[in-house]
């Protein structure tokens, strides 16, 4: 213990500002990790990570171990192998969000939908979600909202339909040909049905005492667990509506409450989509009359 403590003041007499400079761009790296991997799956696993690194590296340190500690730092080298793999979904996903930002914060998907086509596009899955749970049809609706679904719209069947209640019931009739996946929307518009989405592993539904929730609930859970988006399940055995987001599911939610909640969401979205829209024209007018002058 006592060379530990020594090593530590040996290590503070030798500080520099190059030395704060170097912490601060290496804890600069771990917040923006930690920032891509808020609220995913893999979050957990990630803390894991850490304390299980820190936990060796103490232990190797105080604790004269030799080949314990050569063990460990022959494995710790090939975590920078594993963790790219391991997270890959959320990495690719934080650098689409680095090139979004980088590319003006204007997204052109969703810059011209406004509040009222947005509340329209809500009551109409509300009222579609309603009519499904009253015929105990099952359903599965994912909303999207800033991260991007194209992979999972190829899994299923291009629509590129507007949203209309009457279309959500016919799909999700049972034994037609699209009933059996999810239905994709994005901005006020079915851009694809049928689809296939990630089922989710966090076991959250299996803590439920309610044994009715089945795949489409998983599946819901797993699409709010890798994106951002909005995944609303309508059961088939009970015809209870419920909504999943960010790894949390709210079970047996009425229509209004579903309503205010989904409108809630979307117009915040819309609301700061807007300012950047805004922001993003004032900053070419800026340039291009300087341009000109």
């Amino acid at each position: 213990m006592s060379d530990f403590f020594s090593e530590l003041i040996f290590l503070a007499q030798r500080v520099n500002w190059l030395t704060i400079v170097d912490i601060f761009l290496v804890s600069t790296i771990f917040f923006i990790v930690l920032i891509i991997l808020r609220e995913t799956q893999a979050r957990t696993l990630m803390r894991g990570v850490i304390l299980l690194v820190i936990a060796l590296s103490l232990l190797t340190t105080l604790v004269n171990l030799p080949a314990f500690s050569w063990l460990i730092s022959t494995i710790l080298p090939s975590l920078l192998v594993a963790i790219p793999v391991i997270f890959q979904p959320e990495l690719r996903r934080g650098l689409e969000r680095i090139g979004r930002a980088g590319a003006g914060t204007f997204d052109l998907r969703g810059a011209g939908l406004n509040i009222e086509a947005i509340e329209k596009m809500i009551r109409d899955v509300v009222g579609a979600a309603s009519r499904l749970s009253a015929y105990r049809h099952g359903a599965l609706i994912v909303l999207q909202r800033r991260d991007d679904l194209y992979e999972y719209e190829e899994t299923g069947v291009r629509v590129g339909s507007a949203v209309t209640p009457e279309l959500l019931l016919q799909i999700f009739y049972p034994n037609t040909p699209l009933h059996d996946g999810a239905v994709i929307i994005a901005e006020n518009q079915i851009t694809a049905a049928a689809c296939i989405m990630p089922l989710s592993a966090s076991g959250v539904l299996n803590r439920s005492p309610e044994r009715e929730m089945g795949l489409r609930h998983r599946a819901a859970l797993g699409i709010s667990e890798a994106t951002d988006a909005i995944a609303i399940v309508v059961s088939e055995e009970t015809g209870a509506i419920s909504m999943a987001h960010r790894g949390r599911i709210l079970r047996r939610i009425s229509a209004d409450k579903l309503e205010n909640v989904l409108t809630a969401f979307f117009r915040r979205q819309a609301e700061q989509q807007e300012k950047r829209n805004i922001m993003h024209w004032i900053n070419k007018v800026i340039h291009f009359q300087e341009k000109e002058g």
